[in-house]
């Protein structure tokens, strides 16, 4: 596939240097790493080596990644990885696919508590749907499901959300049977709404006066306990948004689901469209208006401040499991989850993982000529990191004649 015209590492490399003149001492170890990291990602700073076909001799240089989670051109062996185990775990159910957003009150408290905050969000939708799952009124049974964090918009501002693929159905207390629910139907997002944040505030309390929440610029004032407390009430009177999107057909599904939501960054290369002026222009979709496809225009030195917001604490994992696909003995609950719907992996449908995103190197162990289609490329030699140099990314084809 065509390599897109502009990069992230382009605007990276061309504003990050006067950006980090200017806010470096605002910024975390990891905001820094990772816009110096995405900036040299594919170019000759990294090193790399050359490749030769092995049948017509054509050349081609490949630079090394940086490795960066929130890197847009990184990772894709590790995703198709990821992908083949869920394939696995996959069962011939209906799927969920439900949402969990902090509201814009608390969002900012989110952003200065990334490690706690987020960590909240984990728990406390977790256990909104493990709890009203258990509750004989909606299921009786115990749910498993994975649970992904997000933190953007499609406009790149601060929007932390949790999108959460529950499987239709869960294990009876007994374990002697399989309890479906309702056909296109999960759980009463309204009680899903309540639980949530009931428990998300009672979360954020005791974090309080356990002294664990920091409080900075204009939440400085929540030091208080008596402004903390009155700021928490006006939380908790605000609609907490959570909504159930209609089930996916399946486990095939699920999969092109995952590949798309799972191991995504706040922005990928494909919805950049122009870099002029000192400005970048990028495409979102409007969902004040349906999701209409839209375009935005922003100052590089606000792109690239809105990207920094997305940056994730050093070690914060952003895909968890729960209920019976927890960790501790998923591999068993799946086994018994198909012997209790009477099926078993050979008649699930189709669960090759997806096509690699556009934004990703193949990975293949066999990397094929592309020019003549027929050879294999060979490496044939080594290219040391040079780091003053700052090349284009991506191959490049040296003159063999």
């Amino acid at each position: 596939m065509k390599a897109p015209a502009l990069e992230l590492g382009d605007i990276f490399r061309l504003h990050g240097p006067a950006y980090l003149t200017t806010f470096g001492d605002s910024l975390s170890h990891e905001q820094k790493k990772a816009l110096k990291a995405i900036a040299v990602c594919r170019t000759a700073a990294l090193g790399g080596h050359v490749d030769q076909c092995d049948q017509c001799g054509y050349r081609k240089i490949s630079y090394c990644s940086c490795r960066n989670r929130h890197c847009p051109k990184c990772h894709g062996r590790a995703r198709w990885r990821w992908l083949e185990q869920r394939a696995t775990e996959l069962l011939p159910v209906e799927y969920f696919h439900v949402v969990f957003t902090l509201p814009q009150l608390v969002a900012p408290l989110a952003l200065q508590n990334q490690q706690l905050v987020y960590g909240l969000l984990f728990h406390a939708a977790a256990e909104t749907l493990l709890q009203i799952a258990a509750d004989s009124r909606h299921l009786g049974a115990r749910i498993g499901f994975l649970a992904v964090l997000h933190t953007w918009g499609q406009n790149l501002h601060h929007h932390p959300h949790l999108h959460c693929v529950v499987p239709g159905g869960g294990i009876a207390r007994d374990q002697r049977r399989w309890i479906s629910c309702r056909r296109q139907f999960l759980f009463p997002v309204k009680v899903l709404s309540r639980v949530f944040r009931g428990k998300f505030i009672a979360y954020l309390k005791t974090a309080f006066r356990d002294g664990e929440l920091g409080f900075h610029g204009e939440l400085k004032c929540l030091e208080e306990e008596r402004k903390f407390i009155e700021w928490l009430n006006r939380a908790a009177g605000t609609e907490w948004v959570v909504y159930a999107k209609p089930p996916f057909g399946g486990p095939r599904q699920v999969l092109k689901y995952l590949a798309r939501y799972t191991h995504r960054v706040a922005i990928s290369n494909q919805r950049l469209l122009a870099l002029e002026d000192g400005r970048v222009t990028f495409r979102w979709k409007n969902y004040a208006r349906a999701g209409e496809p839209a375009t935005m225009t922003l100052k590089a030195e606000e792109f690239i401040r809105r990207f920094l917001l997305h940056v994730l604490p050093k070690g914060f994992v952003k895909v968890r499991h729960f209920g019976f696909l927890a960790n501790r003995g998923r591999r068993e609950n799946v086994v018994l989850c198909r012997k209790l719907l009477a099926a078993s992996s050979t008649v699930l449908p189709d669960l090759t993982p997806p096509p690699r995103h556009s934004d990703e190197p193949e990975t293949d162990a066999v990397d094929r000529c592309p020019r003549c289609k027929l050879g294999s490329m060979r490496m044939l030699e080594i290219l040391p990191p040079q780091a003053d140099v700052m090349a284009a990314s991506g191959a490049v084809q040296l003159d063999t004649s």
